[in-house]
């Protein structure tokens, strides 16, 4: 008896090593970038290890190298995100105050052309299977799809519902949250139809989404402070996950199994997957009240956000508090 509990209580130790063995992450620069508008999505460009955020109605450029600001796309309207096709040499950016994309040159940061897609887009998505971008239009409650070489809106995507943040399997499948009706909605992204809406209760208000491609995994960031972890392949909820609260932004990092996700609260919860049905809290790193939006760096396991103060003085009615005058600041996460 006494080996056998031996050998039981090695091999749990075995088993807790995995967790136990993760590093832990910490704040490592914070920099001032200043400037105006507020702020939304984040996008990482790591061919030329930049950093695109969105300022309402300028796109500001960082160089992840400098810290610094490097470039500027202006004179948008409303912006919410950023995607990007580095085979066509492209970018895409969603403005949901006059409901176009505007194309601009990746190199240059020339914007190139303007396609009209439904009311409000918010989220964008770029597929490198069909080489098409989605947009996921708010108002509209739908998808407009735009071939990325040409230019040209090829199809459009009933929702049934509004969309937040997208996720593709580079296979010919697109996956996005369905916020107002707690769902997710797969999408052929061939033939441009939903194959399947799946309901993700006991989450609520799913928006940030992040996706293990290679075990089917989909995790969606929710608003009653969970993380939901949905098999792919049927739509059914494998287990919920603690997280922090005002979460908006989800990415996974293959390279150490973690899933990351950004709380407005000024948390960024660490999550290791154990296995595709097994995870783990293993950090819940304070970072800066409003930073609920993220991009990441894969290769060098680098987490990018952005926040600023707020004015004190309570906002009009219907208003945002609003944002002190060049505070803006980014915040960069790395490893211990």
């Amino acid at each position: 008896m006494k080996r056998i509990l031996a050998v039981v209580i090695v091999a749990s130790l075995c088993a807790a090593v995995p967790v136990l063995a993760q590093k832990q992450y910490k704040v490592a620069d914070r920099v001032k970038l200043g400037g105006e508008g507020g702020w939304d999505y984040l996008t990482y460009d790591k061919d030329a290890h930049r950093l695109f955020i969105t300022r309402g109605t300028h796109v500001m450029v960082v160089d992840t190298g400098t810290l610094k600001v490097s470039g500027d796309i202006s004179d948008l309207s409303g912006i919410h995100g950023v995607a990007l096709a580095p085979e066509l040499g492209r970018g895409f950016v969603s403005n949901g105050g006059d409901n176009t994309v505007t194309i601009f040159d990746l190199k240059t940061l020339k914007k190139l052309d303007s396609v009209k897609v439904g009311e409000r887009p918010d989220a964008i998505l770029y597929d490198p299977f069909t080489k098409q971008v989605f947009t996921f239009n708010g108002r509209s409650k739908d998808s407009t799809v735009v071939d990325a070489a040409s230019g040209k809106v090829v199809g459009t995507v009933p929702l049934g519902g509004k969309p937040e943040f997208p996720a593709t399997d580079g296979a010919g499948k697109v996956f996005v949250n369905i916020e107002d009706k707690s769902q997710i909605a797969a999408i052929d992204a061939t033939k441009l139809t939903v194959l399947n809406t799946w309901p993700v209760s006991p989450c609520e208000e799913p928006s940030a989404l992040a996706f293990d491609k290679v075990h089917h995994r989909l995790f969606a960031g929710c608003g009653n402070k969970m993380m939901a972890v949905v098999d792919s392949g049927n739509g059914k909820v494998v287990t919920m996950v603690p997280i922090g609260e005002g979460v908006d932004a989800g990415r996974f990092n293959p390279n150490t199994q973690e899933v990351f996700m950004s709380c407005g609260e000024g948390v960024l919860t660490v999550i290791h997957e154990d296995s595709p049905d097994k995870y783990t809290v293993t950090q819940n790193l304070p970072t800066a009240k409003g930073a609920r939006t993220m991009a990441m760096d894969y290769d060098n396991n680098i987490a990018y956000l952005v926040t600023a103060q707020r004015d004190p003085k309570p906002p009009a009615p219907g208003q945002r508090p609003a944002m002190i005058p060049g505070s803006f600041e980014l915040i960069v996460v790395k490893a211990e």
